[in-house]
């Protein structure tokens, strides 16, 4: 099983549907207003394998590779977006396009069976990125990573993309804390961790949890919610595989001691 970065696992198996397709295939929705000048229309690159598995003589399965994304009126936008959807690939390649992204992980799979013809299964990659949130200088999206290339299970990974469409810039978690008040923050989760882990104060993280140093550590892996501050954890990045992803909520009212003011964590936003 190929490996993906720090975070190699998945949270079920997403099975391959029957398709007797040979070529590349795009779809396009229709156009979303998001509120303001911002809008999008959700489209998707679908490349699919041209050496079928036959289950039986009723069923045949192909490997297939399918990347679903927002495309916006804004092209700095869509470079951001693309950008860090081609970096979850764990080829270590450097992708150009989609359907480049895509018909290498298909060209994969057909070099590995000219091997392997007995190979019994398919093979399948599916990236889903959705825009979760937005409003006037902000945008996050979930990049959803599913990638079964053999082996027990996939290789899952969901990351959260946070941008400013009015400076088009990558908002970081530093740009909307106060300096120096990280530390805070992170006791501040770590209470919350703990009890929504039924963890007393001083119970060890050292037995069930991966944490470095058995040391309670906020990733950058986040978004801005209705609710607070939400840090999402991959499955396998602090928890055994059966765990899935965990999401922790900061509420905004842990946060005013924190935030930058006219931030995106601040009351007033």
């Amino acid at each position: 099983m190929k490996k993906l970065g720090l975070f190699i696992i998945a949270i079920g198996f997403i099975a391959c549907q029957s398709e007797n397709k040979t070529s590349n295939t795009t779809d396009t929705t229709s156009v979303v207003s998001t509120g303001d000048s911002l809008t999008f229309k959700y489209d998707s690159i679908k490349v699919y394998s041209k050496t079928p598995i036959s289950v039986n003589k009723n069923v045949t399965d192909t490997s297939k590779a399918v990347i679903s994304y927002p495309l916006f009126n804004d092209e700095k936008v869509n470079q951001f977006v693309e950008s860090k959807i081609k970096l979850t690939a764990d080829s270590g390649k450097n992708y150009k396009t989609y359907n480049e992204y895509a018909t290498d992980f298909i060209k994969g799979y057909d070099d590995f069976r000219k091997s392997e013809k007995d190979y019994p299964q398919t093979w399948f990659l599916d990236i889903n990125a959705k825009v979760v949130k937005q409003k006037p200088g902000f945008l996050s999206l979930l990049n959803t990573y599913v990638n079964y290339s053999g082996g027990a299970h996939p290789n899952s990974v969901f990351t959260y993309l946070n941008y400013n469409p009015a400076t088009h810039q990558e908002i970081l978690l530093d740009s909307l804390i106060q300096p120096g008040s990280l530390a805070k923050l992170t006791a501040v989760a770590e209470k919350i961790f703990r009890k929504n882990e039924k963890l007393s104060a001083t119970a060890s993280l050292k037995d069930g949890y991966f944490f470095d140093k058995d040391t309670f550590k906020l990733n950058d892996n986040f978004t801005v919610t209705d609710e607070g501050l939400m840090f999402l954890y991959n499955p396998y990045e602090i928890k055994a595989y059966a765990y899935g992803k965990t999401e922790l909520v900061i509420p905004f009212s842990e946060l005013k001691e924190i935030a930058k003011p006219n931030s995106l964590l601040s009351p007033a936003n």
